[in-house]
C-alpha cells in the first residue's frame, strides 16, 4: 500500500453497507461523487459480500462499471461474467447439516438466488428489525422508503432441506453457539468474518470457501482491465473489507470501522451519513 493520490485516472472499490450505503440508504452526495468520479473518467466498481441479488436498484441507480459481490466470489464487468466460485456440493452439505445442528439462523447466497429454511424469514426479522430501526436517519431522495430487511428476504427462497443448493456464501446471523465452534470440524477449506452487524456477536458472521475474498475479486477486474495496482483505491469498514484495503495501492477505511481494518488503511474517511465516500474521492481529487 501507499498513501501517495493523485488526478490520473483511477479504479476504486466501494463496500456498500456501512460505506457506500447506511443498511440500504444511500446518500445524495455518494451518488453524485460517484457519477462526478465517472464523469472524469475513472472506473468506479461495487465490492460488497452482498450477492448481487440483494444489491436493490436503487444502490445501482447511478451506474458503476463493474460488480464484485459475495465478497470476491463473483466478478461481473460489463455483462461478462468473470469469476463465479461456490462451494463444492459435498462441502456445503456438510456446512449446512453443521449449522442445523446448531440451530443456527442463515441463509444461502448465491449470485441470483437466496435460500433459507422455512420459517427464517420471521427469525431474521425479530433478529434485524430492532438493529434497522435503530440507524441514523438518511437524507435524500436515493434514500426515501428502503427497507433494508427487504433486500434480504425479498430474493429469498424457501425450503425444508437446503442440501443440494449450489450457493458461494453463507450469511449466519443466529446461532445456539459460537460460529466458530459451528465449523470446527469443516476443516481449512472453510473460512469464517465476523458479521458487519457487530452488536449480532459471535454467532453471528459469514461463511466462505477459504481463500476467496474481496482482494481476490479485485485481482480479477485488475487483470481483465490492465489496471496498475498503484491506481486501485479500495473504501471499506468491516472485516471482509481488511484484504480489499491491503492490497489497494490506497487503502481507505470508514471511521467507526472494525480496528484490524483501521489498522492496515492508509487513511479514513468519514461515515455515510457524514458522506465519507465523496469526502474521500474529492481528497483523492478525483472529483475535478
Amino acid at each position: 500500500m501507499n498513501s501517495q493520490s493523485g488526478t490520473h485516472s483511477r479504479a476504486v472499490f466501494l463496500d456498500i453497507d456501512g460505506t457506500y450505503a447506511d443498511h440500504g440508504l444511500v446518500p445524495d452526495a455518494h451518488v453524485e461523487a460517484v457519477q462526478l468520479a465517472r464523469g472524469m473518467g475513472h472506473k468506479i466498481f461495487l465490492c460488497t459480500g452482498r450477492p448481487l441479488a440483494m444489491i436493490a436498484g436503487h444502490i445501482l441507480e447511478p451506474g458503476f462499471d463493474g460488480v464484485v459481490s459475495g465478497a470476491g466470489a463473483r466478478v461481473d464487468i460489463g455483462g461478462e461474467v468473470l469469476r463465479d466460485t461456490r462451494f463444492e456440493q459435498r462441502l456445503g452439505d456438510r456446512v449446512i447439516e453443521a449449522l442445523d445442528a446448531h440451530g443456527a439462523a442463515y441463509i444461502l447466497e448465491a449470485p441470483h438466488e437466496v435460500h433459507g429454511r422455512r420459517g427464517v424469514d420471521r427469525r431474521l426479522r425479530d433478529i434485524l428489525t430492532p438493529i434497522f430501526a435503530a440507524r441514523e436517519a438518511a437524507h435524500g431522495k436515493h434514500s426515501a422508503a428502503v427497507d433494508p430487511t427487504a433486500d434480504i428476504l425479498g430474493p429469498m427462497q424457501y425450503g425444508d432441506d437446503l442440501r443440494g443448493v449450489s450457493f458461494a456464501k453463507v450469511s449466519c446471523f443466529a446461532a445456539d453457539t459460537a460460529l466458530t465452534t459451528v465449523i470446527a470440524d469443516l476443516g481449512p477449506e472453510v473460512a469464517l468474518v465476523p458479521s458487519s452487524l457487530s452488536s449480532l456477536g459471535d454467532t453471528a458472521g459469514e461463511i466462505y470457501v477459504a481463500g476467496v475474498h474481496k482482494a481476490v475479486g479485485i485481482r480479477t477486474v485488475q487483470e481483465h482491465l490492465g489496471l496498475r495496482r498503484e491506481d486501485i483505491v479500495a473504501i471499506g469498514d468491516s472485516a471482509n473489507d481488511l484484504e480489499m484495503l491491503e492490497y489497494a495501492g490506497i487503502g481507505i477505511a470508514v471511521e467507526g470501522g472494525v480496528p484490524e481494518v483501521l489498522a492496515v488503511a492508509d487513511r479514513t474517511t468519514a461515515r455515510p451519513a457524514e458522506h465519507g465516500v465523496a469526502r474521500a474521492l474529492a481528497e483523492l481529487g478525483l472529483l475535478g
